[in-house]
C-alpha cells in the first residue's frame, strides 16, 4: 500500500490544494500532525532546514482552524531590520520616533481574529522576544512610543532553520518563549530524506518552466536520475528547483545525463549548506588561523632581515643621499640597494612639500647622537666636515659631493658661518 494511499482524505486535498508534491512518509506525518492540530488554538513550532517549504504548514493550519475567515499575515523576521520590528509588529504612535508622522497598526493589531505566520523566529532580538512572550501569554501589547495597553486575539505559528536547544543554551534565544511557542512541534523532513520525492518534484518542475518559457521539456536518463537521489540537495527543495529551472532555460528539449548534471550539481556540497556542523566550522577556522598565522611569521622574517639591511648600510651614503648626492653613484659603489628611483633638483637638497615629506621618513643609521630629523641630520654633516678641514668650503663641498653654491646656502641657513 502506497503511502498516499494512507493519507486521510483532508491531507490528500489539503496536499492538491496547496501544491504539496510527493509521498515521502515523513512528508506526510508532517501533514497530517499539521491537519490534527489546526482546529486546537494552539501555538505552533515548524522546524526544518532551509528551502523544505515550512511555508505550506501554517496555512494548512490556519485553512483547517475556526480563524480560517479571519486574516492570515505571514512576517519574515531576518529581513527586517531590528530597529523596526517592534514599530512593525506592534504599531507606533504618532511621533514615536523620526519619521513616525503618523499612528499606524501593527502585524500584531491587523491580524485580530486570524493568524500570524513569523518565519525565521530565531532571529528576533530578545527585546521583542520579551514582547512577543507577553502577547503570547496574555494577547496584550503596546504600541511603540504608546503607554496604553492593548488586547488582540492571534493564532501564533512559528518557523525556523536553527537548533533552537543551541540558542536557547547561547543565550540568542529566551527559553520560556521557546517552550511556549513550540506548544505543538512539527519537522519537515529535508529532501535527501524524502526518497523518490526527488525525482517527481524534478517532472513536476519540468513540465512547469517548460510550458512557462514555451520550450521542450527536459528528461533525465537513469544514470542522472540516479545522481539526483544520491545527492545531498543542501538547499532542499529550493535548490532542485533552481536547478530545472536552469536546465530547463540552457538544455530544452534535451534528455540530461549524469555528465550534464555536473555543471548544475556541486561537488562540493557543504559550502551549499546552510548551516554548518560545529565540527566542519571549528575545523574551517582552525586551517584559516595557522594560515594567518604562517603569514604573519613569514612578513616578520621579511621585515627583520630588511632591518638588518639597513643597519649594515654606511653612514657616509647615508649622509650623501641627504645632502643631495648621486643615488645612483652610490649604488654603483655598493653602499645602498634601493629598489626607488630619486631625482633630485640641481641647485637644492630638498624641495618643499612632497620632498620634505620624504626626508622625514629616512632613517638615520649613523653612530653619531641620535638626532629626531634629517635638517639635524645635514645640519651636524656639514658642521663635522667644515671641522676636519679646516673651514676650506671647497674641500667640503667635493667631500659631500656637492656644489659649492649648495654649501654656501647651506652654510647661511642653518648659521654655521
Amino acid at each position: 500500500m502506497s503511502n498516499e494511499s494512507q493519507l486521510s482524505p483532508q491531507a490528500v486535498a489539503m496536499k492538491q490544494r496547496l501544491g504539496i508534491v510527493g509521498n515521502a512518509s515523513a512528508l506526510n506525518n508532517a501533514v497530517e500532525r499539521a491537519l490534527r492540530v489546526a482546529p486546537i488554538d494552539l501555538s505552533v513550532l515548524v522546524t526544518g532546514e532551509s528551502g523544505t517549504g515550512k511555508e505550506f504548514f501554517p496555512q494548512i493550519i490556519h485553512l483547517n482552524s475556526a480563524r480560517k475567515h479571519g486574516k492570515y499575515i505571514a512576517v519574515n523576521c531576518g529581513a527586517i531590520p531590528e530597529g523596526t520590528i517592534d514599530s512593525e509588529l506592534f504599531g507606533h504612535e504618532k511621533g514615536a520616533f523620526t519619521g513616525a508622522v503618523a499612528s499606524r497598526k501593527g502585524y500584531f493589531e491587523e491580524a485580530n481574529g486570524g493568524t500570524i505566520f513569523l518565519d525565521e523566529v530565531a532571529e528576533l532580538p530578545l527585546t521583542t522576544q520579551a514582547r512577543l512572550l507577553r502577547v503570547l501569554e496574555s494577547g496584550e501589547f503596546i504600541k511603540v512610543g504608546s503607554s496604553e495597553v492593548q488586547k488582540t486575539n492571534i493564532r501564533v505559528v512559528a518557523a525556523t532553520n536553527v537548533d533552537m536547544a543551541r540558542a536557547v543554551a547561547e543565550g540568542k534565544f529566551r527559553e520560556d518563549l521557546y517552550y511556549r511557542l513550540s506548544t505543538v512541534q512539527i519537522t519537515v523532513p529535508a529532501l535527501r530524506d524524502r526518497g523518490n520525492d526527488i525525482l517527481l518534484l524534478t517532472r513536476k518542475f519540468a513540465a512547469d518552466f517548460a510550458e512557462r518559457y514555451r520550450t521542450p521539456q527536459v528528461t533525465f536518463d537513469e544514470e542522472a536520475r540516479n545522481r539526483m537521489l544520491h545527492y545531498r540537495w543542501p538547499g532542499n527543495v529550493r535548490q532542485l528547483k533552481n536547478v530545472v529551472e536552469q536546465m530547463a532555460l540552457f538544455e530544452a528539449g534535451r534528455t540530461i545525463t549524469a555528465e550534464d548534471l555536473v555543471p548544475y550539481l556541486p561537488e562540493s556540497m557543504t559550502s551549499y549548506v546552510p548551516t554548518l556542523s560545529q565540527g566542519a566550522g571549528s575545523g574551517a577556522y582552525d586551517r584559516e588561523r595557522e594560515m594567518l598565522f604562517n603569514m604573519i611569521f613569514k612578513l616578520q622574517r621579511e621585515i627583520d632581515a630588511l632591518k638588518e639591511q639597513v643597519e649594515h648600510v654606511r653612514p657616509a651614503a647615508v649622509g650623501r643621499l641627504a645632502l643631495g648626492g648621486d643615488m645612483a653613484a652610490i649604488e654603483r659603489e655598493g653602499s645602498v640597494t634601493s629598489v626607488v628611483k630619486y631625482t633630485e633638483p640641481a641647485d637644492s637638497i630638498f624641495t618643499r612639500g612632497a620632498d620634505r615629506e620624504t626626508r622625514r621618513n629616512v632613517v638615520d643609521v649613523t653612530a653619531t647622537a641620535p638626532v629626531t630629523t634629517l635638517e639635524e641630520t645635514e645640519k651636524e654633516l656639514i658642521r663635522r666636515s667644515l671641522e676636519r678641514n679646516q673651514g676650506r668650503r671647497k674641500a667640503v663641498a667635493a667631500e659631500l659631493n656637492i656644489s659649492e653654491r649648495t654649501l654656501y646656502r647651506k652654510i647661511k641657513e642653518y648659521g654655521l658661518e
